[in-house]
């Protein structure tokens, strides 16, 4: 039974020290302590083993029992103190409570005292300002009585004022009153109820009206009516004469009477140019018929020199629709389209051909009133079209006829093809007209222009240099293989003569000229136009005429050069290699066709020296006609002997070394041919050597030539195969075996790109190469 009631006492002694967190916290805030016992989680067990760790500690239990029975006394008696302590608390808080409640009531007594003599001193504040107030009120009320009855003195005699001015028209003295008056009256709005008042504003008003009718009835009568009345065009430059006279006399009889920032003149002026550009555009429908070319021009010029005076006179800044017209920079260029263009106001605007080398004007500011008058002869600008679209023709045929009448250029061997002077003249021309038409529009009269443009250098092209391309004959001293075999040098004639050959590079150089200006020519029409208009100016198909003219002009080169070696590749075919017996010089066909291109490539070099591009294209043409028909005419040689072949090969490495030196053949400066030409030399040639020194190897044994062909040559074609046997000379019977051999022998085609050509470059000769093939070369490096 004890035991049980010492454990029901242990849980309830458990469950009353149960504290909480917060009050827990707050004992440990107020009293902290490091003592095990007085943690909350304090756990008997394990500070009985922190005292006891060990067995051998426990001799010193009776120790720690006193020391703990000694802390337990200690506790009591702190408790029994702190609970003897609590007995009179409870009478001591009584007596503080009382003692606080007397010292309340005094204070309330106190601020009641206060209160009461704040209101008696308040009631007696107002006692003594109540008669300041009714002054002080007073005072104000007398201060705007006098200030309006001021004002209202001002506004009377003001109005009086003013009207008697009126009468008397002294619109200075007026202009600084009515601004007076009309500040007084803003004073009387709240007063408008009073019948005075309201009077006064209405006789206001009334002068206001007045003054206004009697300034328009002056100004009417001052800027007089005759003159007014729109005349034809011829009498144009009268009526922007009147204009500036009126001008003058407004600027010294009214300038002053309007502020500066009113800006009249120019208000004036503007008026003027809209009401002019009205009745010029009724006038000129009513009267299209008589309107003439030259006519509209000098309206046009005189109406633009106006507007020049417009914007030296005024800023522009009165305008709402006014444009801007920039005028591009000035480039340093012989290109018509590259240099300074006009200013606005041109001296002349006629169409004769007189002013093509008049001197070059300064750049023009930009001018705010372009197109304010003159926007008006937009419409009636057919006639300046159809004007030029007459003159570009007869002046189309005045160079058809004076390109007759001179003939073809004179030969230029020092400074190079000359452009035909026509070219230069008509782009000039284009020029002019462009900047003409532009300063009259920027809209559809510019693509009607263009449109003539495009006629006309398609007629250049077709009429001047395609029409005078010169036409190949036949009978042009062709060779003989008598002459040929004779080594008649001096008998050889190219099929065009020196003037036709140096025709032909003027042509080029002309129609490379004409394909850059118009491109520029392009590029400034779109600069001129409106923007929305740009995508309609297009002279590709103008530009690509001119790139065929400069082909087919090539190519006739080209043909000719090509066409005068042909009677010596057909002697080189013709002649009998079987029967050759030693290597010697290189063969009559070769100095002949060297002698040929000595002859034209010098002539035609020198006079394309201002297009240095298009002589290459010429060289590498020329390469690419002559090596495979000269490859054409090689196997054609047969059959071949040992030292035939030899000789051929000599012959052929001749030529080799004449085609790279072509572009610089005859010329006193020696520059290095372009790499993609002398690539093509190498590629052709080394070809054709490869063939000669194929057709030189013994044909036995089979395989070794087989395989030696196809090392050389890498062509798997038996066509090119059975060419070479019949080169050598060999029978049909043994060409069969051999045909097998190569078909058998030939590598398999490489996939990719690269196994589609049959053409190699390799090195000149393998090492199993007869020494009879290295001999030969020995011999051709030696004579070289």
């Amino acid at each position: 039974m004890m035991e049980e009631e010492e454990l029901e006492f242990v849980e309830e002694l458990e469950a009353v020290l149960q504290l909480t967190p917060d009050v827990q916290l707050a004992i440990e805030q107020v009293f902290p302590s490091q003592d095990p016992l007085d943690r909350a989680d304090f756990n008997a067990v394990e500070y009985i083993n922190t005292l006891f760790p060990t067995e051998q500690s426990l001799a010193n239990i009776d120790e720690v029992v006193n020391k703990i029975r000694l802390k337990i006394r200690r506790l009591d008696d702190s408790i029994r103190t702190v609970v003897r302590g609590q007995t009179n608390v409870g009478q001591d808080g009584r007596q503080a409570l009382e003692e606080a409640q007397k010292a309340i009531q005094q204070l309330f007594g106190k601020i009641k005292d206060i209160k009461d003599k704040a209101e008696k001193s308040e009631q007696m504040v107002k006692e003594i300002t109540r008669d300041i107030k009714q002054l002080d009120h007073a005072k104000r009320h007398l201060t705007t009585s006098i200030t309006t009855l001021n004002h209202l003195h001002m506004l009377a005699g003001g109005v009086d004022s003013l009207e008697a001015m009126t009468r008397r028209r002294q619109y200075g003295e007026v202009a600084n009153l009515l601004q007076g008056v009309m500040n007084v009256l803003e004073h009387f709005h709240k007063y408008m109820g009073i019948p005075q008042i309201r009077q006064l504003s209405e006789r206001v008003k009334a002068a206001q009206t007045e003054l206004g009718q009697q300034i328009l009835a002056d100004f009417e009568e001052a800027f007089p009516s005759q003159g007014t009345k729109v005349a034809w065009l011829d009498k144009i430059d009268r009526r922007y004469a009147w204009i500036k006279r009126q001008l003058v006399d407004y600027e010294e009889k009214y300038g002053r009477m309007f502020p500066r920032e009113w800006y009249m003149a120019e208000r004036i002026a503007v008026e003027f140019c809209h009401v002019t550009r009205t009745e010029l555009a009724k006038i000129m429908c009513t009267r299209a018929k008589e309107i003439e070319v030259k006519l509209l021009l000098f309206a046009i010029q005189r109406t633009t020199n106006f507007e020049g005076f417009l914007a030296k006179r005024f800023s522009g800044c009165t305008l709402t629709d006014g444009t801007l017209k920039k005028l591009e920079s000035p480039l340093a260029s012989t290109n018509p389209f590259l240099e300074d263009e006009p200013a606005p106001e041109m001296e002349e605007l006629a169409m004769e051909k007189g002013d093509v080398e008049q001197p070059k004007k300064p750049k023009a500011p930009d001018n705010p009133f372009h197109g304010i008058v003159s926007k008006c002869f937009e419409p009636h600008l057919y006639v300046y079209i159809e004007s030029q679209d007459k003159n570009l023709g007869e002046l189309i045929d005045r160079f058809v006829a004076d390109f007759k009448a001179q003939g073809p250029p004179k030969p230029n061997t020092d400074e190079g093809g000359a452009v035909l002077p026509s070219c230069a003249d008509l782009f000039v021309y284009y020029k002019k007209c462009m900047v003409q038409c532009s300063q009259l529009s920027t809209g559809e009269p510019m693509i009607a222009l263009t449109t003539i443009f495009q006629k006309y250098l398609r007629e250049y092209a077709w009429k001047i240099l395609s029409g005078n391309l010169p036409k190949t004959t036949s009978s042009g001293g062709g060779l003989t293989i008598s002459s040929l075999l004779k080594e008649k040098e001096g008998s050889e004639v190219a099929k065009f003569t020196l003037e036709e050959l140096c025709l032909l590079c003027s042509i080029l150089s002309t129609a490379e000229y004409c394909l850059a200006t118009t491109q520029q020519l392009e590029e400034k029409l779109k600069e001129k136009v409106d923007i929305s208009l740009t995508e309609r100016i297009n002279l590709t198909g103008e530009m690509d005429t001119f790139s065929t003219v400069i082909s087919s002009s090539i190519q006739l080169l080209v043909q000719d050069l090509d066409a005068a070696c042909d009677p010596a590749l057909t002697a080189m075919s013709k002649m009998q290699w079987q029967n050759v017996e030693h290597v010697g010089d290189q063969s009559p066909y070769v100095t002949s066709v060297i002698l040929h291109i000595k002859q034209n490539v010098p002539i035609i070099r020198d006079n394309l020296a201002s297009t240095r591009k298009y002589f290459t294209q010429f060289c590498i043409k020329f390469a690419n006609s002559f090596i495979p028909k000269f490859i054409t005419h090689l196997f054609k040689c047969k059959p071949i002997s040992m030292v035939g072949a030899e000789q051929l090969l000599l012959d052929t490495h001749s030529l080799k070394m004449v085609l790279l030196d072509l572009p610089s053949i005859g010329s006193q400066v020696v520059r290095k041919a372009p790499a993609s030409y002398t690539k093509i030399v190498v590629k052709g040639m080394t070809r054709a050597e490869m063939i000669l020194k194929v057709v030189m190897a013994p044909h036995e044994p089979l395989v070794v030539f087989v395989d030696n062909y196809i090392k050389l040559l890498t062509d798997c074609n038996t066509e090119t195969f059975q060419k070479i046997l019949d080169m050598k000379g060999l029978k049909r019977s043994e060409q069969s075996s051999m045909l097998d051999l190569f078909r058998q022998r030939l590598p398999a085609p490489p996939s990719g790109p690269e196994g589609s050509s049959s053409l190699s470059l390799l090195a000149p000769t393998p090492e199993q190469e007869s020494s009879r093939i290295r001999k030969l070369e020995k011999l051709i490096k030696k004579r070289l």
